[in-house]
């Protein structure tokens, strides 16, 4: 690059600073606007996850921006999910075969903050907060803030949250068809510490799922040995957040359908009545950018249900796959902003869709027995057939593989696998068909 562009971007969470330390290393010099305090002096009110699930997509960003061992120490693994039954018992269903095949619990908190530290420390990065962005004046090129305060800009990249301004404007100028889709389900977050001697009380080396049909819990570790827990309700209804508030029907939801949990949560009903219920919602896009001025990325372009893990990883691909359009085009903002939108909003729709289906998944269909039959079928067929069938979890979690392809590619190993269960096909068949309609993956 010739000369020392300034480009402007939106939102200091997860995906801003991953994109700023790409565009970086490529020389430009970027001013981020943030609309929260500093985080690493402020302390940031409840509501959001306060750890995350980091898989393949996510691991490559952070190792290209260089980040990645310093994080790595701070890293839990989780192998598989740990069911919890009604009745108390419990079952491991790993998430993979290989001993790599893993996905890790980390901070929301401790991610962010040296995030933010690394781009601050490459000197071409400067970090402003308290700066809520209100409106875009295109035609004099300025970001207006609150109070009216106004910043010229070059050109604008956005990361600013499921309720983006930047959204807003982009949409304003230029149909992007947004929809916002609510779920009908919030969550609440608890937590289990550590025990007396500071051990974990469960098994620190899985995600805990208690599923229960219409509803689930989950927990995930943290480094101090406690659990983040995570009830997933519906909003409204006979049993959901706008029915249960009391201590008694807390207790009594517990007791009833979460029961080896009660001795592991000690402060649940002030929990319970204290922490905020988060929405839940998907965002789709069919256009990220307005020329070559604006442009968004993140859970601004494409907010999914957290059900596959896949929202910090999605985000951290959007930068990945702009960091390789930068170089191609050498700069050609319209060309790289225009291709971004192009190629890469399909995929930000396939895992959305794939995200909604694993909610299902999670909290109904890991106990059903053809559920349990599939999962031992995908993984017989993937020790057959190494390079061309991989299962659908494995092809988001463990690979970087376009969501598209792996959603496409799901479908079609999805309906091999039931007609074969279902006895439609033999297994010859079955091995023939993966032959003929599964080319290898790359």
């Amino acid at each position: 690059m010739s000369d020392r562009e300034h480009i402007s971007l939106i939102g200091a969470g997860l995906a801003g600073p991953v994109m700023a330390k790409y565009l970086s290393d490529h020389g430009y010099i970027i001013d981020i606007y943030e609309r929260r305090p500093d985080m690493r002096v402020v302390k940031q009110s409840a509501g959001r996850s306060i750890n995350l699930a980091l898989s393949a997509r996510g691991i490559e960003a952070l190792k290209n921006i260089g980040i990645f061992g310093e994080i790595q120490p701070s890293l839990l693994p989780m192998k598989g999910r740990m069911i919890h039954d009604m009745d108390g018992k419990t079952h491991l269903q790993p998430y993979g075969q290989k001993e790599d095949e893993v996905i890790y619990s980390v901070s929301r908190a401790f991610l962010n903050k040296n995030l933010m530290d690394l781009v601050e420390s490459t000197g071409n990065v400067k970090i402003h907060f308290d700066h809520s962005l209100e409106n875009i004046d295109i035609n004099n090129s300025e970001l207006i803030f609150k109070n009216n305060k106004k910043i010229s800009f070059n050109r604008v990249m956005g990361s600013d949250g499921s309720s983006s301004c930047m959204r807003k404007c982009i949409n304003e100028r230029s149909s992007i068809n947004f929809r916002k889709k609510p779920l009908g389900h919030g969550y609440k977050e608890l937590s289990i510490p550590a025990t007396k001697n500071g051990d974990f009380k469960i098994d620190p080396e899985a995600l805990h799922i208690w599923p229960r049909g219409e509803f689930m819990l989950i927990a995930l570790p943290n480094m101090d040995r406690s659990f983040t827990c995570t009830l997933f309700f519906p909003m409204d209804g006979e049993t959901s957040f706008s029915s249960i508030s009391s201590s008694d029907q807390i207790n009594d939801l517990f007791n009833s359908y979460f029961p080896d949990t009660v001795d592991l949560i000690p402060g649940l009903v002030d929990e319970y009545q204290q922490n905020p219920v988060g929405s839940l919602a998907t965002v789709y896009c069919d256009k990220w950018n307005y020329k070559d001025k604006l442009v968004i990325f993140g859970d601004a372009a494409h907010a999914i249900v957290p059900f596959f893990g896949q929202g910090m990883n999605a985000s951290f691909q959007d930068c990945t796959v702009m960091d390789v359009l930068i170089g191609q085009f050498n700069s050609d903002w319209e060309m790289i902003f225009s291709q971004f939108s192009k190629t890469h909003v399909p995929n930000g729709h396939a895992i959305a869709n794939m995200a909604l289906e694993n909610y299902i998944e999670m909290r109904d269909s890991v106990n059903d027995p053809t559920y349990k039959s599939r999962r031992e079928l995908e993984f017989r067929l993937e020790n057959d057939f190494q390079d061309q069938f991989i299962p659908r979890y494995s092809m988001v979690s463990f690979h970087t593989i376009p969501y598209t392809e792996v959603y496409k590619r799901g479908l079609a190993q999805l309906k091999m696998m039931d007609d074969y269960l279902s006895g439609d096909i033999t297994k010859f068949e079955l091995h023939e068909n993966i032959l003929k309609q599964l080319t290898p993956i790359p």
